[in-house]
């Protein structure tokens, strides 16, 4: 199965100029979503996480400033224009954890970056990160010090 026949691509989002690549598409089939599943547990099984670890500004363990409950760490990171800050609660891992990372999209590379560096700061042991699409041509991969794996490329 291509995947990629279920990745829609939106022109001009969020502003002018982008290209968005919309995973929504791929959730709502089934047997791609599925086939995605197992394309990533196949990518990331040999390292042995004992956690996963998602980036999201709307769920998971590594969100946006101010959007979970209870004690946290946060780490601010710089943007292209301006700054970004992701957050995780002081105890979600335990030190040495084994984690592996996980996003949709890897673009620049700098929230991945920066997610390595709040995971290591709360002691997890971070053994390669995952993704469903890549821009290869933003080069984000060259921003991490762990193991990068993606399903879909994009060289332009």
């Amino acid at each position: 199965m291509n995947l990629k026949d279920h990745i829609r691509s939106v022109p001009d989002f969020p502003k002018p100029g982008i290209l968005f690549y919309d995973i929504s598409t791929l959730l709502q089939h089934a047997e791609a979503w599925s086939e995605t599943v197992d394309q990533l547990a196949d990518l990331i099984t040999p390292y042995k996480p004992e956690r996963l670890i998602g980036i999201e500004s709307r769920g998971f363990l590594v969100r946006k400033k101010d959007k979970l409950p209870g004690k946290t760490i946060a780490h601010t990171y710089d943007l292209e224009y301006g700054s970004d800050t992701i957050e995780i609660q002081a105890d979600a891992l335990h030190k040495g954890q084994k984690v592996v990372l996980l996003d949709d999209l890897l673009a620049t590379g700098g929230t991945a970056a920066a997610a390595v560096e709040l995971l290591r700061g709360v002691g997890a042991d971070v053994v390669a990160t995952a993704y469903i699409i890549e821009l290869n041509f933003l080069r984000g991969r060259d921003r991490l010090d762990v193991p990068a794996h993606s399903l879909i490329g994009y060289d332009e």
